[in-house]
């Protein structure tokens, strides 16, 4: 198997005494998709709420390509090009997929919407 490039190492989670997460590990390599499965509850939204910043484990740690990562907070992980699209939001149906993908991050030219640099940035992302 090849080096992961995102590997969580015995990620432990808890919330007001409630375990969340208890030593989780998963390694994912570059270029695969995985389902994160599982019944309401059962830890998914935790764990992909730490890798994006948003909470913090209790113990163990993410590697990205081998070097270990301390998000403090979403801005942290989108800077270490880490981002995620929350089951929870509502986004806008009335926008395109490109500009929903780029909210909060639309690229400008000459300080007007660059239309052609967001379809990029989605395409990219999708790809």
């Amino acid at each position: 198997m090849p080096d992961p490039f995102i590997q969580f190492d015995h990620i432990t989670r808890t919330f007001a005494g409630v375990t969340a997460l208890s030593d989780v590990s998963l390694s994912i390599a570059r270029g695969e998709c995985h389902a994160l499965m599982g019944e309401n509850g059962a830890g998914k939204s935790t764990l992909g709420k730490i890798l994006a910043g948003i909470h913090r484990a209790d113990s163990g740690g993410i590697l990205i390509d081998g070097k270990p990562m301390d998000f403090r907070s979403p801005a942290d992980s989108i800077r270490a090009g880490v981002g995620m699209v929350h089951q929870e939001l509502a986004f806008c149906p009335e926008l395109s997929v490109a500009e929903n993908l780029c909210m909060g991050q639309y690229p400008t030219r000459f300080g007007l919407l660059d239309r052609r640099a967001m379809r990029q940035r989605a395409e990219r992302l999708l790809s």
